[in-house]
């Protein structure tokens, strides 16, 4: 098996870095106060496990979500929800499936339970055919939605047709869904066979304390329960993630401003020409163009190394023809927008 590459974390400061899609703007003030008070007297807190089951943490997802507490599972980022999920789920004779492209991770969660991969192919015109899902023959398919690096977001009629055509455990990844105009929330509650993942590294950027949870059927959310680890989520994030939850007015504000940042972004790499994905996650897929180059994978990489030479970091795909004559550009503060489009200009005019 391969490992997963995540994007490049750089040393140093002078960074313009959207390449792993985090939350450009610091967390909520409410998350922050809660450490505070988790390490109180001297951090004497520290010395005692977390909640075994994040039970507070599941009961502030409860109220974000209107869903049942004893359905829900925290895990260490969802990334660990995913890793349960193939673990209770998938293994030899009991394939995952998946769209291509999506999550790189899927596969290496896939290949440690040694289960076999199905790629479902995203169609040109980025749909997706439920029909090809449902029989794909897998135990759990991986639905990202919105889709991750494609940035497109499948509708939830479309979802509840693949639920109901597939025999298996559909999975919705909904790491981007906070930016997206719908999600699928109410297809785990009220669907069998739907889970819906979500995690706090994205539109509540938490990505430094690693939490996500499971909107789960009751049995699955059993299930899930008897094969994670104890104690999965430290004590820290749980208080801070379940606060971050509550303070709705401040994830109100966040999500505004990055959606106009990155209508903001689009509108200005379609005015120079630029080939622009539809853009429902917190990052944005176009492909470079310029006088000069045609959109290519050739011009995708001299763009990517023109802008890291000015210490502009962005992410290619390029094992995918989807992909690999684009670049993903992480959404950032308007200042860092700016910089990335000045950058770009010059690039276009050499």
């Amino acid at each position: 098996m391969r490992a997963y590459v995540p994007g490049e974390q750089p040393q140093g400061g002078g960074w313009v870095k959207l390449n792993t899609n985090e939350n450009p703007y610091p967390p909520s003030s409410r998350a922050l106060e809660a450490i505070r008070l988790a390490l109180a007297n001297e951090g004497a807190g520290l010395r005692l496990y977390p909640s075994p089951d994040s039970a507070p943490l599941r009961e502030a997802a409860g109220r974000f979500h209107s869903f049942d507490p004893a359905r829900i599972v925290a895990g260490n980022g969802s990334d660990d929800i995913l890793n349960l999920l193939i673990r209770a789920y998938a293994g030899p004779g009991r394939p995952i499936g998946m769209m291509d492209p999506s999550y790189s991770l899927y596969p290496v969660l896939a290949a440690a339970q040694a289960a076999e991969v199905i790629r479902v192919p995203v169609a040109d015109d980025l749909s997706v055919d439920p029909a090809a899902v449902a029989g794909c023959g897998a135990s759990v398919f991986f639905l990202t939605n919105p889709n991750a690096p494609l940035g497109v977001a499948f509708s939830p009629r479309v979802v509840r047709e693949i639920a109901r055509q597939f025999s298996g455990l559909l999975v919705v990844d909904e790491a981007y869904a906070s930016f997206a105009s719908d999600d699928c929330v109410a297809l785990a509650r009220e669907l069998s066979n739907v889970v819906v993942t979500r995690t706090m590294s994205k539109a509540h950027a938490l990505a430094g304390l690693r939490v996500g949870y499971a909107l789960c059927p009751g049995p699955v959310a059993d299930l899930l329960h008897r094969v994670r680890d104890s104690y999965n989520v430290d004590r820290l994030a749980q208080v801070a993630a379940a606060a971050a939850l509550d303070d709705r007015e401040w994830l109100t504000v966040t999500i505004d401003q990055v959606r106009a940042t990155r209508d903001r972004l689009v509108a200005a790499l379609r005015k120079m020409g630029w080939q622009v994905n539809p853009a429902s996650g917190n990052f944005v897929l176009a492909a470079p163009v310029s006088s000069t180059h045609a959109a290519s994978v050739e011009t995708s990489a001299d763009c990517f190394e023109f802008l890291r030479a000015r210490k502009i970091l962005v992410r290619r795909f390029p094992g995918h023809r989807l992909t690999e004559k684009s670049l993903r550009i992480s959404v950032g503060t308007e200042q860092e927008t700016d910089a990335f489009l000045a950058a770009v200009a010059a690039w276009m005019e050499g």
